[in-house]
C-alpha cells in the first residue's frame, strides 16, 4: 500500500512500518490470519480484536482513520499473492469459528420475537456495566450540553427539553417507547406531574427499572412494562416520546411504527421521535449497519434518512412540526461514554467479560467517529395531529438559535 498511516506487527516479532507516524496493529497469532481470510473485511478484522487475537496500542487513532483514509484497490495478481502469503502465515489450513460474544439472530428480519433476541444482546450486557458509563440517571441516548460542564446535567437538559417539546402539564397520560432504565419517564412525572407508563422489550432493563421508580418513591405515577410497541392495544395518551429507539425498527417496519405511534395519540396529543439518523442519502432511505455491528453492537440496526422517518409519520396521518438536528451533541456524549469506561477497565471486563468489553470500548468510539465525519446525526422531531393547537416553540423558554459548536476539549 503506497500510503499507509499505521503500522502492522506480528507474533514473531516482525514489524510492516507505517509510511507515516500512526498506530500499531499487532497480530497476535496465527488464528487472526485466519479468521480475516475467513471473512475478510472488518468481520475478520472485528472477530481476531474481539478475542484479543489483534492489539491495537492507539484505538482512538485507527477509528480516527475510519471515514478519512482508504485503502488503495488490489488488482487480481496482489491479492493472489496476499492470499498465499497469508495461508502460509497461518501455518495450517484452520479456520476458527465466532467468538461467543457474537450473534447471528434467527427468524424474520424485525419480527416480535427476533427484535426481542437483537435488543437484549445489546442491552441485557449487565445493568452495572451501563452504570460504568452513563451518568446517575441512567440515560442512554444523545445529551444536551448548552449550558452544561457535566454530563449529569447535559442529560437532566435533555430531558428537560424533550418535556417542553412535548408541552407536559400535570396529570396528563404520557408514554415512553422503548423507556430504557426509566429516566424520561421518571423526570416528566417528577418534574412536569404526569402519569408515565414506559414500555422496553429488555427484560434486564424492566426490572431495574421498576426498582428505580420505586426507590424514588414515583410507584403511583410511572409504571414499566416488558411490552412491545405493537401490542399496545388501543391505550391512548396525551403525549408520546421515543428516545433512541427508533434505530431498532427497521425500513420494513417504519410505517407501522409510526402508525403504532399515532393510534396511541389522543386528537390533542403530540409525540417526539428522538433517534440516530443517515446523513448521505440512500436509495431506499436506509442504512444497514457494518458486519461487526450487526454481529457484536447493534443487530438488524438500522439507520434510515431523516427524509423516510418524516415520510412514515405523514402517512401515518401526522403533521411535522418541529424537527432538530443535535449531532455534534452525541460526539460529546460518546467522549464521555468512552472516557467513563476506560476509567475503570478492570471492573468493566469483571463484569462484561473480556470479549464484550473490546467491542464497546470500539464501538463507543466508532459511533462518535460517525458523527464527527457527517455520516450519522442525530434528530428530534415533533409530530401532532393536523390542526390541532398551533405548534409554538416560544412558550417552552427554548433556544431556537442554532447550537454552538462543541470543540474536542469540551467537557
Amino acid at each position: 500500500m503506497p500510503d499507509r498511516p499505521f503500522n502492522i506487527g506480528f507474533w514473531d516479532g516482525t514489524m510492516v512500518e507505517g509510511t507515516s507516524p500512526g498506530a500499531t496493529l499487532t497480530f497476535t497469532s496465527p488464528r487472526a490470519i485466519g479468521r480475516v481470510l475467513r471473512s475478510p473485511g472488518e468481520l475478520g478484522l472485528g472477530r481476531a480484536y474481539a478475542l484479543g487475537e489483534i492489539e491495537i496500542d492507539d484505538l482512538d487513532a485507527v477509528i480516527g482513520l475510519l471515514g478519512r483514509w482508504k485503502a488503495p484497490p488490489m488488482g487480481p495478481v496482489s491479492k493472489l499473492r496476499f492470499a498465499l502469503a497469508a495461508l502460509r502465515a497461518m501455518d495450517s489450513l484452520e479456520f476458527p469459528g465466532a467468538p461467543a460474544s457474537e450473534l447471528q439472530p434467527e427468524g424474520a428480519p424485525h419480527s416480535k420475537r427476533r427484535d426481542a433476541d437483537a435488543v437484549r444482546h445489546h442491552y441485557d450486557v449487565s445493568n452495572d456495566f451501563f452504570k460504568l458509563f452513563l451518568d446517575q440517571s441512567m440515560t442512554y441516548s444523545c445529551a444536551l450540553f448548552e449550558g452544561s460542564a457535566t454530563l449529569e446535567e447535559a442529560q437532566a437538559n435533555k430531558l428537560d427539553v424533550i418535556c417542553q417539546k412535548l408541552s407536559l402539564e400535570a396529570g396528563q397520560r404520557f408514554l415512553d417507547i422503548g423507556c430504557g432504565w426509566g429516566s424520561l419517564a421518571m423526570h416528566a412525572a417528577r418534574e412536569y406531574g404526569v402519569e408515565a407508563t414506559g414500555i422496553t422489550i429488555s427484560d434486564a432493563q424492566g426490572e431495574l427499572a421498576r426498582s428505580r421508580v420505586e426507590e424514588a418513591g414515583l410507584s403511583d405515577q410511572v409504571e414499566i412494562e416488558v411490552l412491545d410497541y405493537r401490542d399496545l392495544g388501543d391505550r391512548r395518551f396525551d403525549a408520546v416520546a421515543s428516545i433512541g429507539m427508533v434505530e431498532h425498527v427497521g425500513e420494513v417496519n417504519i410505517d407501522e411504527y409510526a402508525r403504532c405511534v399515532a393510534a396511541a395519540m389522543e386528537p390533542s396529543a403530540r409525540s417526539l421521535i428522538h433517534g440516530i439518523i443517515r446523513v448521505p442519502p440512500e436509495t431506499d432511505g436506509v442504512h444497514k449497519g457494518g458486519d461487526f455491528s450487526d454481529r457484536y453492537v447493534f443487530p438488524d440496526g438500522e439507520l434510515l434518512n431523516i427524509s423516510r422517518t418524516l415520510l412514515a409519520f405523514e402517512r401515518a396521518g401526522l403533521e411535522t412540526q418541529h424537527v432538530e438536528n443535535i449531532h455534534q451533541h452525541y460526539a460529546e456524549t460518546l467522549r464521555h461514554w468512552a472516557t467513563n469506561l476506560d476509567s475503570d477497565l478492570e471492573k468493566a471486563e469483571r463484569i462484561a467479560g473480556p470479549e464484550r468489553l473490546r467491542v464497546w470500548r470500539l464501538y463507543l468510539r466508532a459511533a462518535r467517529n460517525g458523527f464527527e465525519t457527517g455520516q450519522t446525526a442525530v434528530c428530534q422531531s415533533v409530530f401532532t395531529w393536523p390542526l390541532s393547537e398551533p405548534y409554538n416553540l416560544e412558550p417552552t423558554g427554548l433556544d431556537t438559535s442554532p447550537p454552538r459548536r462543541i470543540g474536542s476539549e469540551a467537557g
